[in-house]
This record gives structure tokens, C-alpha cells and sequence, in this order.
């Protein structure tokens, strides 16, 4: 396991590497501020934020990192404000502990947010396949009304063409379809 600890305080991070304590493999790197691109190089499997209380730039940046790279982010605090473990969450944290520093909680709240991280990115994975696929049910709707209109057929013949010109090209069904639509905008001269 790579761990990256966050934290300026050297005592309070090596707590962390004590609640760590026989995980094997282990490699453990203290920084005392987040750089992303120290954290890409390092390429670590959980990054560890301890601080006293999370700081606006601290969220910025890891907000900012979450959206290109993201990984599991724990963070302890020692003390928190109204509306920081929301800005923290949003950021990417998936665990904010309050006041919870100790070794012996530190590799099951690690074990925790490793799990819900990877949850979490499954079920993203997971509805952008769901809201392509109905974007491309859209397109597909919109090609078969195109075609009715145009060729004179019914639904299941403006089906059954596109399906054959998806074969025929060897292309998806969505892609044919908004190959069409995209075509038909070209000659009503929606496109210069």
C-alpha cells in the first residue's frame, strides 16, 4: 500500500504510519502540503490529510486534483466548521474524521474509504454509460423520425435501415444516426 500523508505536523503524521503498522507491502511519503504533482508521481493508493482544520487552498487544489486524477482522500481534522466536511466531500475526501486521529482507527477508516472510493467511481462509471446510452437512444429516436418523414416509412422499417447501415459501415447504431442527423442538418443548411 502507497499512503501519502499531508500534513505540516511530523508527530501527527507519523500516527499514521503507526496505525499502519503491519501492512505489508507499506510505503509511507510525508509532504507538508498537497502537490498534485508530487501526488501523481507518487502515485499513491490513499492520500492522508491531517491538518488542524482543512484550509480553503487545501480543498482548491484537491478539488482541482480529484477532477484529473482522482483517488481516495482521507482526511483528519482536529477541529471543523459548519460546512467544511461539505466542501471537503465535494472536494473528493471520501472520509472526514473529526478529532479521530489514532493509530489503532487509522487502517480501518483507510479500509473504508478505499471501499467507498471505489464504489463511488463505479457507479460514475456506471451512470455515464447509462446517460451515453440514452443519448444515443435519443439520436437513434430522432434518425427513425427522420427517416419516417423523409423515406415514407414506418417505425420498424426506419429501424431495420439504420441497423443495416450500422452493419454495413460496421459502426454503433448511435453513431449512424447522428452520422444522419447530422447530414440532414447539413442540407436543410443548418450548418455554414
Amino acid at each position: 500500500m502507497r499512503v501519502l500523508v499531508i500534513d505540516p505536523d511530523p508527530a501527527r503524521a507519523a500516527l499514521v504510519a503507526e496505525g499502519l503498522a503491519g501492512v505489508h507491502p507499506l510505503e509511507v511519503r510525508r509532504s507538508a502540503r498537497f502537490d498534485e504533482r508530487e501526488a501523481a508521481e507518487f502515485a499513491p493508493d490513499v492520500v492522508v490529510i491531517a491538518a488542524e482544520s482543512p484550509d480553503r487552498d487545501t480543498l482548491e487544489s484537491l478539488r482541482e486534483a480529484s477532477q484529473a486524477n482522482p483517488r481516495p482522500v482521507v482526511m483528519f481534522v482536529d477541529r471543523s466548521e459548519p460546512g467544511l466536511a461539505e466542501q471537503a466531500v465535494r472536494a473528493g475526501v471520501a472520509a472526514y474524521v473529526v478529532d479521530g486521529l489514532a493509530p489503532a482507527r487509522v487502517r480501518p477508516i483507510l479500509d473504508v474509504a478505499m471501499s467507498r472510493f471505489a464504489l463511488t467511481q463505479q457507479l460514475r462509471g456506471d451512470l455515464a454509460k447509462v446517460k451515453a446510452d440514452l443519448e444515443a437512444r435519443k439520436t437513434v429516436e430522432r434518425a427513425k423520425g427522420l427517416l419516417m418523414k423523409e423515406r415514407g416509412l414506418d417505425e420498424d422499417g426506419a429501424y431495420r435501415l439504420l441497423r443495416k447501415l450500422a452493419m454495413d459501415r460496421g459502426k454503433p447504431i448511435g453513431a449512424v444516426a447522428a452520422d444522419l442527423l447530422a447530414f440532414a442538418g447539413v442540407l436543410k443548411g443548418d450548418a455554414s
